[in-house]
Order: C-alpha cells, then sequence, then structure tokens
C-alpha cells in the first residue's frame, strides 16, 4: 500500500494537470458511475492529500475520496485519451491531459458533512504544516499497545505505513514492541521530527531513503539496495543481514499481523 508521500505527490499531479479548469469525469467500468455524474463538468478547485487518502475538490462543495488500498493505481497522459482498457474504476479528461483509476479500495463522492466525518477519524498528518503531533501522542502516552501497532494506526498518525514507521523506530533507537505508555515526549517530539522530515524527503524524491550519508553505499562502499520499494534504509527487509552501523545481524518477527525488522544492539529495550 502506498505510504504518505506518495498520495501527496498524486495530489501535487493532480492539482497540476487539472486544478482551474472543467473536467470530464467518468466511469468506464461503471462502479463510480452515478457518482461521476454529480461531477462532471465541474470546476476541479484543487486536489489534496490527508494521510493515505486522496481528494479531488470540486466547486458546489462536491469532493471524491480516493484510496488505492493495496492494488490501486492511477495512470495519466497527454490527450487526446486513449480507449479505456481494463477495469478502469475513474477517468478525468480536461485541458491537455487524461488520468485513469483503477482498482482502489475507495473511490466515492462525499459531501461537505461526510468529508469532515472522514477526516474527523485521522490522526495528524506529519505532512500537514498546521499539525504539530501532540493529539497523537496523548493516545500513544496512554496506551500500552506495541509503537510499531501505535504508530500505524492511522487514528493515530495518517500516512506512516511500514516503511516509515520501521525506520523511525531505528533510527530513534527503540524496539517495534515498546509500550506507548513507555514513551517520553521528548522522545516523541523527536520522533514526529524525523517523520516530517522523511517523509517531506519522499515527496521531493519519489523514494524512500532513511540512511545518513555516512551510511549511504558510496560513504560505506558497498552496494546499492536493490528492491521494488527502492531507497535506501536501515532494517526494513534487511532480515539477516548486518545493521550499517554495527553489523548485527537485523530480525524480523510478526508483530500485529505485519512484520516487524529492528536491530537488536541498536534498538535495545530500556
Amino acid at each position: 500500500m502506498p505510504e504518505g508521500h506518495t498520495i501527496h505527490r498524486l495530489a501535487e499531479r493532480h492539482r497540476k494537470l487539472f486544478a482551474g479548469r472543467p473536467v470530464a469525469v467518468s466511469s468506464p467500468q461503471g462502479r463510480f458511475a452515478a457518482d461521476a455524474l454529480r461531477v462532471d463538468g465541474r470546476v476541479l478547485e484543487d486536489a489534496s492529500a490527508r494521510g493515505k487518502h486522496l481528494f479531488h475538490h470540486y466547486e458546489g462543495g462536491e469532493t471524491v475520496h480516493v484510496h488505492l488500498g493495496l492494488y490501486g493505481k492511477f495512470a495519466d497522459g497527454d490527450a487526446p485519451a486513449p480507449a479505456p482498457v481494463g477495469e478502469v474504476r475513474m477517468r478525468m479528461a480536461g485541458g491537455e491531459h487524461w488520468l485513469d483509476l483503477r482498482g482502489p479500495a475507495a473511490c466515492e463522492r462525499l459531501d461537505p458533512a461526510q468529508l469532515e466525518a472522514l477526516h474527523a477519524r485521522l490522526g495528524p498528518d506529519p505532512l500537514d504544516e498546521a499539525s504539530d503531533g501532540l493529539l497523537a501522542y496523548r493516545i500513544i502516552k496512554g496506551s500500552t499497545r506495541p509503537l510499531m501497532a501505535l504508530l500505524m494506526d492511522q487514528a493515530v498518525v495518517a500516512g506512516a505505513g511500514l516503511i516509515y514507521v520501521t525506520e523511525s523506530l531505528f533510527r530513534a533507537g527503540l524496539p517495534p514492541t515498546t509500550p506507548g505508555t513507555k514513551l517520553s515526549r521528548r522522545r516523541w517530539d523527536a520522533i514526529w521530527h524525523d517523520l516530517r522530515t522523511l517523509m517531506r524527503a519522499g515527496v521531493a524524491e519519489g523514494r524512500i531513503d532513511t540512511v545518513h550519508s555516512a551510511h549511504m553505499p558510496e560513504a560505506m562502499g558497498r552496494a546499492p539496495r536493490v528492491d521494488r520499494h527502492g531507497g535506501e534504509v536501515y532494517v526494513y527487509r534487511r532480515t539477516g543481514q548486518p545493521c550499517l552501523v554495527c553489523q548485527t545481524p537485523v530480525r524480523t518477527a510478526v508483530l500485529n499481523a505485519r512484520n516487524a525488522y529492528w536491530c537488536p544492539r541498536c534498538q535495545k529495550a530500556r
């Protein structure tokens, strides 16, 4: 599932392609047809993101909400648009561009009340300049759940997925099993700042890099990481490989139905 930086990049892309002009909206597949009719021909005023949720805002207060889930993907190109291929849930066309959406977990029209309710279910987004993370810390501090599970809970922190959570905990020197009640405000502030920094870099670069310059391939004389997710990381999907900092083999275990990765030396329980 795409992490929050990818959704923010998509919002920027869609704003650039379509904002400020009328957009033709349809559903070749048919599953979004009724909602598409409600926004077809309207001006797309803006596109925004909150966590892993993407929003297209149309004149008249209508909003289209998209959650890509595990399989959703966008494709776009220059006009004229080609004939739809496969299960295209939503097609947008306007000006010199077209866009197709396939396989999302959600693609729906929301009225202002529904949009507000969805936002209320989400925690603060590290990529939102107005968020300070205090609400997230209050929830974390009051919970005995493991930090990994708390940080991946979109009602606590919106947008951080397994890679960002795994890597931020390594950089903080905390085991993923650390109970939320054990997290000090000082350490939380450092994690929040780190998430914001890493995710902003992800928006800018389009990939997830979490290692410091001293641990990059060129600095260490090692081969670049080869993985479909791209980017240089400390422990994510590096089971059994030496930690880039201390050379201890990286461990993995299932935690809350997800694979957790950590260095037993750099992330010792305190």
